[in-house]
């Protein structure tokens, strides 16, 4: 395949050359990379509903978050499987025979012109849904117009500092709220199916970290000044990474929340009049990590 000169897809904007060997900061080649695609029913409701979505999780990001729980395939330690937009059309129309009632494409970003081909190629009968860091240029989005039904993203940062330390990304809460707001003019306002499917819309996520709920209710807050309409999914499943050299940095980061975290930033979602989700502590574990050494179609 051909490879991708001065590529400028994410807002990073490396402009490195992705020819057959990864590059840059999301490690990604010319060629898709996927680490795994199957039923995956630990989503939201709207997304996974009974039978689960059909994920397909993309090798590579251009985030890099210290504490990111599937750096096993997002560092390039896991390669992955590389794919033609032909094949991965058809682990999408494969997942959709499965059952799948959605087609979750997750950490996308570096892979979307592959990504565009393929539904081009064959748009499936469900929700196409993007799950996404939330760290997107407007242009790559703007690439998707048509082909996505929903957006998932995280909205992970309201102080750029700690985007930075956390994420070697100080501009997120600008690029992200860039971001949001293309999403929602893309798909509008929520829509749902007869057995409560999102098949239209955007549904934000938030993972609360240890140590900065502050982070957390700012969040918050400006979700409910600038989309008070859209749903939002407050996450309390943080697990600390197995291998995290980065914990004598971050000692906070060693922990799961506590309680009390996960009950004042609850409080504030709801004193805000937010619609959504609030995860349980129980989903803190690493039990719902998916294993990336499995590989279903």
């Amino acid at each position: 395949m051909t490879g991708i000169a001065a590529c400028t897809l994410c807002p990073r904007r490396c402009g490195v050359h992705r020819g057959e060997t990864g590059a840059g900061v999301c490690k990604s080649g010319a060629a898709a990379h996927i680490a795994r695609a199957a039923l995956h029913r630990w989503e939201e409701p709207p997304i996974s509903g009974e039978r689960g979505a059909g994920a397909v999780f993309f090798t590579g990001c251009p985030l890099g978050c210290v504490y990111c729980q599937n750096r096993e395939i997002s560092r390039g330690e896991n390669p992955g499987r590389a794919v033609t937009p032909e094949e991965l059309s058809a682990i999408f129309a494969d997942l959709e025979a499965q059952g799948a009632e959605t087609l979750d494409l997750v950490t996308p970003t570096q892979f979307v012109p592959q990504i565009v081909r393929a539904l081009e190629i064959r748009r499936p009968g469900i929700p196409v849904v993007y799950n996404t860091s939330g760290y997107e240029a407007v242009e790559t989005l703007r690439m998707l117009e048509g082909l996505v039904d929903v957006y998932l993203p995280d909205f992970k940062y309201m102080e750029p500092g700690l985007a930075k330390a956390l994420s070697h990304a100080e501009d997120y809460p600008a690029v992200c709220l860039d971001a949001l707001r293309e999403m929602v003019r893309q798909t509008g306002p929520a829509r749902y199916n007869g057995r409560g499917i999102m098949t239209r819309g955007v549904l934000i996520r938030h993972l609360i970290l240890p140590g900065h709920t502050r982070n957390s209710i700012a969040v918050l807050e400006k979700l409910g000044e600038e989309f008070p309409a859209v749903p939002v999914s407050l996450m309390a499943q943080y697990t600390p990474p197995e291998t995290f050299p980065e914990g004598a940095r971050f000692p906070e980061l060693t922990r799961r929340v506590t309680k009390r975290e996960l009950d004042k930033v609850s409080d504030r979602l709801y004193a805000l009049g937010l619609e959504g989700f609030v995860q349980s502590r129980s989903a803190a574990t690493d039990r719902y990590l998916p294993d990336f050494h499995q590989f279903d179609p």
